[in-house]
């Protein structure tokens, strides 16, 4: 469990309340607001898969809410020792359970896609007796129905008609002689009773019971005698029913009260699975990711090892802070834990020290709550056993703690507690103190934490501790920028240079006299000036580095866009190619058929003409010249082939112009040739094969047996930007099929950025993908996050 002193240090509870605003119920609320990060493994990777789960089905399903649902469980507990729940109480309970069993049957249906919500959702008993009962008992405002029992709805029906009956003999009252002593010819009721107006001054004239005044006193409301009894019967009629009400949600109660435990199970389920929709609903709205988690511990590369950032145990693609406006955060790309697991931020106040540690906190405390972060897909981090941090000026008036006392008493809690597996995050490290004294300890205490093999990330102004990053095996050094032109930080970061004192730049911008600045120039140690001179040499040699890299970057791409270029045009030129051979076989093929019309033609007339002689050697020549050129006519008409070098023959290799693969030419006919290329046998059309070599000269022929047929390639590039979430699996199953069968080694599958659901929807399927090695995140030069690139197993011969 993480000490609250520090989640409050890094803000984490302002993330708790953000995230609860995102619930639907108490219940919920109260879960978001407890949230804790936690550090087993276990735990952690189920809680973000959860999360991620219930984004992608919120992001399909904006529908999906717990609507109606409430925190029963007091009332069932009520309900449990025999307290009588009332009517809206009821009500609430049917709602909570209808949202329950709403949600189980839709996440049941779905098990497959969202299986770690399914799996909670089918613990939740949908109590249906408990549904039943107190929709046959009450309406929806309340009210008991007349269903609710038999004996309830005789009772209603005999005190309507004795009502009818009572109000028929009061009217005939105040419409009859008597009518003359009232104040109004009016029934009213005075305490439950029905009474008429009489006068005061006829009091007596109707013989009856008086119940009320009127304020003027001109006014008595009797009950006249003749109603008494009648009056009677409604009310014993009335008291009957509010006995049988009573009885029915006693009974209702009692219903509710059985099933306490069933109930408070089912309100904490849909609290959990309201917290995975709140969640998801929250990585919308500050544009998250899931990290994913690294092993448990991490391994230390030798300090002088050169590694790729991503191979970093923390690794954060463009990390926002998530409580920043998003509008203007910056975001950063930052890595720890390889070859060095301290570093050492150090630029100007205000300029993004104090944020890039809070960050880097932050977001893995997120991380190990099973939230997603503020960060590009592909962000590694690794779950920390401990998150402790030592951030801010925490001077103490009352307890006489200066800033230095502050941060050493909480940097003795933090080293007493701190270990291999632990985050250290130490704010100004060393300040508040004498420079010299305070650097000093900095770099023991720096020491100490790279014998713990804690991961740390310390911010300081000293110079020293940038000289001492650059000296220290396991130890890096990095800055957050600052634009003296503008006088303002840029709050981007960057990693293996230290930060420059900027202190005499600022000031000459600002207009301070120049001798002043040549003085204080010439107070400083030759020291502190050879480390500004190196500090500087380094940032100038990695300026020219990034725009030596830029430039081949962009060199590069022109390359590409050339090659793409020509391989177009060289496409181009093969149809068009193409498309004259067949134009010329068309022709042929039409001379062809006159010939044939020709020789048809003439036969006949060899047996109808009548004259002898020299008509008939003449017609006899001609069709003889015409069946000698036939058979030479169909040979170059129907061969399909273009004779472009030798003859093929069985054992040469040749070219497949339409996939640029040679192979061994194993069978071949005027229609269809068979090729063996790699472990495969490709049968294809003769017209696409070029002579390459005779068997003889064939270097490297693939003599092995001959595996499946391949397929068509479909391409290295599946694009389903637009396509909904539910049609990308079987779009996707189907060309990973077609290219594996095709023997691509990788494809790319863009799914564009937007949201990220297509991304996610598309890497949730690849992972244990039967057919896919790995899979990445594209580069930049590939598109970036909204590319990923799929690596295939290779197709066994």
């Amino acid at each position: 469990m993480m000490d609250d002193k520090y989640l409050a240090t890094l803000e984490f509870f302002e993330i708790l309340g953000r995230l609860a605003q995102h619930t639907s119920f108490s219940a919920s609320e109260a879960l978001a607001l407890a949230l804790r990060p936690s550090s087993d493994a276990y735990t952690v990777r189920q809680s973000i898969q959860e999360t991620t789960e219930a984004k992608a089905l919120v992001a399909v399903r904006s529908d999906v809410t717990i609507g109606g649902a409430h925190d029963v469980r007091a009332l069932a507990g009520h309900a449990a020792i025999d307290a009588t729940l009332q009517p809206p109480d009821l009500l609430d309970v049917r709602s909570t359970l209808i949202s329950g069993r709403r949600l189980r049957r839709l996440l049941e249906h779905q098990g497959d896609a969202y299986p770690l919500l399914a799996d909670k959702a089918s613990l939740i008993d949908p109590l249906d007796d408990v549904i039943d009962a107190v929709d046959r008992c009450l309406d929806g405002d309340g009210n008991v129905r007349n269903s609710a029992s038999a004996a309830l709805a005789r009772i209603r029906r005999e005190k309507v008609s004795a009502r009818e009956r009572l109000l028929e003999r009061l009217h005939r009252i105040i419409s009859g002689d008597l009518s003359r002593y009232l104040q109004e010819p009016i029934v009213t009721q005075r305490n439950g009773r029905f009474v008429v107006p009489l006068r005061t001054e006829f009091k007596g004239r109707i013989p009856g019971i008086t119940h009320d005044q009127s304020s003027s006193g001109a006014t008595l409301f009797i009950e006249p005698l003749a109603t008494v009894e009648l009056n009677n019967r409604w009310h014993e009629l009335q008291l009957e029913e509010q006995r049988e009400v009573q009885r029915i949600l006693d009974q209702l109660s009692a219903m509710v009260g059985a099933e306490r435990d069933s109930i408070v199970r089912i309100v904490e389920l849909i609290a959990e699975l309201d917290l995975a929709f709140a969640k998801a609903r929250y990585s919308f709205a500050i544009k998250a990711a899931p990290a994913e988690t690294s092993e448990s511990g991490w391994s230390v590369a030798a300090p002088d090892e050169s590694m790729d950032p991503s191979h970093h145990p923390v690794y954060l693609i463009q990390a926002r802070h998530p409580l920043l406006p998003m509008d203007t955060v910056v975001a950063n790309d930052i890595y720890l834990g390889g070859n060095f697991t301290v570093l050492v931020v150090t630029g100007p106040n205000t300029g993004g020290k104090t944020v890039t540690l809070k960050t880097v906190g932050l977001l893995a405390a997120m991380s190990q709550a099973g939230l997603h972060i503020p960060a590009i897909s592909g962000s590694v981090l690794p779950i920390f056993d401990g998150i402790f941090a030592d951030i801010g000026d925490e001077q103490s008036i009352q307890q006489s703690l200066s800033t230095f006392s502050s941060h050493m008493g909480h940097i003795v809690d933090i080293l007493q507690r701190a270990r291999e597996g632990s985050l250290v995050l130490l704010d100004e490290l060393g300040a508040g103190t004498d420079p010299v004294e305070g650097a000093a300890l900095a770099q023991a205490l720096i020491d100490t934490l790279i014998d713990r093999r804690c991961l740390a990330l310390c911010s300081s102004h000293y110079s020293r501790l940038k000289v001492f990053a650059f000296e220290t095996p396991g130890v890096q050094n990095a800055s957050v920028e600052f634009d003296i032109g503008t006088l303002s930080p840029t709050f981007r970061l960057t990693i293996g240079l230290p930060g420059q004192s900027n202190a005499f730049a600022i000031a000459r911008q600002l207009g301070l006299e120049e001798s002043i600045i040549t003085r204080a120039s010439a107070l400083v140690t030759a020291e502190d000036l050879e480390a500004d001179m190196l500090l500087a040499n380094v940032k100038s040699a990695s300026d020219s580095a990034d725009r030596t890299l830029a430039d081949a970057e962009r060199q590069r791409k022109e390359a590409d866009q050339m090659h793409s270029e020509l391989r177009r045009k060289l496409a181009n030129i093969e149809m068009a190619r193409r498309k004259v051979l067949e134009e010329a076989r068309e022709q042929g093929r039409d001379e062809l058929d006159q010939l044939r019309r020709d020789i048809r033609r003439l036969r006949p007339t060899l047996t109808k003409g009548t004259e002898a002689g020299q008509a008939v050697r003449q017609i006899t020549e001609a069709i003889d010249r015409l069946a000698d050129q036939l058979p030479h006519i169909e040979t170059e008409v129907a061969s399909p082939r273009e004779q472009q070098g030798p003859e093929l023959e069985i054992g040469d290799t040749v070219l497949i112009t339409t996939l640029g693969k040679t192979g061994q030419l194993l069978q071949l006919s005027d229609t269809e040739a068979e090729v063996a290329v790699g472990g495969f046998r490709l049968k294809t059309q003769p017209t696409t094969l070029e002579f390459h070599s005779h068997r003889e000269q064939a270097s490297g022929a693939d003599d092995r047996p001959v595996g499946r047929p391949v397929r068509s390639s479909p391409g290295i590039e599946l694009d389903i930007r637009g396509f909904r979430a539910q049609d990308v699996a079987p779009v996707l199953d189907r060309y990973l099929d077609d290219a594996y069968l095709s023997a691509l080694p990788w494809v790319h599958v863009i799914h564009g950025k937007g949201t990220g659901v297509l991304k996610q929807v598309v890497r949730q399927q690849l992972t244990g993908h039967a057919l896919v090695d790995s899979f990445r995140r594209g580069e930049l030069t590939e598109g970036g996050d909204g590319v990923t690139v799929v690596k295939l197993h290779a197709v066994s011969d």
